[in-house]
């Protein structure tokens, strides 16, 4: 496994994780802390609490930060907002990294220059929870929703289980807590991955593999390099999910050792597998429940069930008993989707109102529109993170009514897709909204669609040129339906 670029050279994964494990069993040194977003406030707090020497620094200087602050100040940890003490956090013994920190940041490069490891607020947290079990789930698209279904399904079994990592709760914020959760269901992305060596979970998944955040890596090689980091501890015993149903995630997982478990929504000479014909999900061996009882729309959903399913029920026998499974599956019938993911927001006058504000890549657009069965109008636009859209192209033919490309990415759009539809599909219409703010860009939605469409917000872009997050534009979204509708 490559080491991390933000690993001393030639150190391993094993040997960076060993070497911080050190650092906190003896407190040896400073631990800088970049960020205090809620990660890096947490990951601060569990430091001073195992009485680890801590400087948080913030160059941003809002409420938010300036309050953390305070309650690191509180708790005898040295906090600069506004600006960082370079000089400071290169004589730091190791840095702590926010996912949001992009890697060109100053004091990561103060650090990488003085040869300091740099580790994410995850690794800290799973050195210092060694009790913790936890499922831990990487992917482009799925990730989310795979890792919540996880958690409730490990609830459902009677463990006291929390869903935790990128999905929105700090994974430091696990042993502030009394008592302690003994398992976790832990959502990974690229950026945690990159900077967690020591990761090694009862069960990892990988979902999916497509190209995603080229405005951030060089190459979908580089992307691709920190998603196998989830690999990195693997042995014989380790236990591994994976989809059936991705080239790439062949290619990644060849020669990696564990026991292997994967899953499908195309073939049948796997572990987990969707039976059209009788309309059943298969896992390991027998039939658990039928499509129809799973209240999410699409195949995507379907696979991010299976994969759930195998995971929890690869983590301990006691998971794969009859009464169990029938656990299971009453747990996975009662799940609903999640905010901002496919997620009904609306519907009158014979339009449906469908927020996937969560699809900021094209491969997870393009899941989105394929799983449409009434024509669509699609909001596309954001931030452009560096991919073609051309993509959804054959999906768009088929489900589209209209296509509003809107934002930062409205040129960038055009040029891939207006020419293109026009001449492959002329009944779908194209609009060039660039100049329009996010309201007009609803309402030209709504005056489009006709009783029986669905207005679909699905952008493939990120949201950073009209909203601070995907949450905040899902909720607006939300907003201008109920006013719309």
């Amino acid at each position: 496994m490559t080491p991390s670029p933000n690993a001393p050279a030639n150190w391993t994964a094993a040997a960076l994780a060993s070497h911080v494990a050190r650092l906190l069993v003896m407190r040896e040194g400073e631990f800088a802390v970049i960020g205090l977003g809620r990660s890096g406030e947490a990951v601060a707090r569990l430091l001073r609490r195992a009485q680890v020497a801590v400087y948080a620094s913030d160059k941003s200087i809002t409420s938010a930060t300036q309050e953390a602050a305070g309650r690191l100040g509180r708790e005898g940890a040295a906090v600069d907002v506004g600006t960082h003490d370079l000089a400071r956090i290169a004589r730091a013994s190791c840095v702590v990294v926010s996912p949001g920190v992009p890697p060109s940041a100053p004091p990561l490069e103060a650090a990488r220059a003085a040869g300091v490891p740099i580790v994410s607020e995850v690794e800290i947290a799973l050195r210092l929870s060694p009790a913790l079990q936890y499922i831990a789930v990487t992917g482009t698209n799925g990730k989310t929703t795979t890792t919540a279904m996880i958690g409730a399904l490990l609830r459902a079994l009677g463990h006291d289980a929390v869903d935790v990592g990128n999905i929105g709760t700090p994974v430091s914020d696990l042993p502030l807590q009394e008592p302690a959760p003994r398992w976790a269901a832990l959502e990974l992305s690229s950026f945690q991955l990159a900077d967690t060596p020591g990761v090694q979970p009862n069960v990892g998944v990988l979902t999916t593999l497509s190209p995603d955040h080229l405005d951030r890596y060089a190459s979908v090689a580089d992307y691709y390099a920190d998603k196998k980091r989830l690999f990195a501890n693997a042995t014989s015993a380790s236990r591994w999910v994976t989809t059936a149903d991705n080239a790439d995630v062949d290619a990644m997982v060849e020669g990696i050792p564990g026991q292997w478990a994967r899953f499908s929504v195309r073939r049948r000479d796997v572990e987990a597998w969707y039976d059209r014909e009788t309309d059943q999900l298969q896992v390991l061996g027998a039939p658990l429940m039928s499509r129809q009882s799973l209240a999410l729309d699409g195949d995507h959903n379907v696979a991010n069930a299976l994969a759930a399913l195998l995971a929890v029920m690869l983590a301990s026998p006691a998971h794969q008993t009859p009464q169990a499974r029938q656990q299971l599956a009453a747990a996975l019938m009662a799940f609903r989707p999640l905010s901002h993911r496919l997620e009904p927001v609306g519907e009158a006058h014979g339009v449906r109102w469908l927020n996937d504000s969560k699809a900021t890549n094209v491969a997870s657009a393009l899941v989105a529109i394929q799983g449409m069965t009434r024509p669509t109008v699609l909001l596309l636009g954001g931030r452009h993170k560096g991919e073609p859209y051309t993509a959804l192209l054959p999906a768009l033919a088929q489900h589209a009514r209209a296509v509003l490309a809107y934002g930062e990415a409205a040129p960038i759009i055009a040029a891939d897709l207006e020419h293109a539809l026009r001449e492959q599909a002329p009944a779908v219409t194209f609009a060039d909204l660039r100049d329009a703010s996010f309201h007009e860009v609803v309402a030209q939605a709504r005056a489009l669609a006709q009783p029986g469409d669905v207005i679909l917000l699905s952008p493939a872009c990120s949201s950073f040129d009209m909203f601070r997050n995907y949450e905040e534009r899902g909720r607006r979204f939300a907003e201008l339906a109920q006013e719309m509708a």
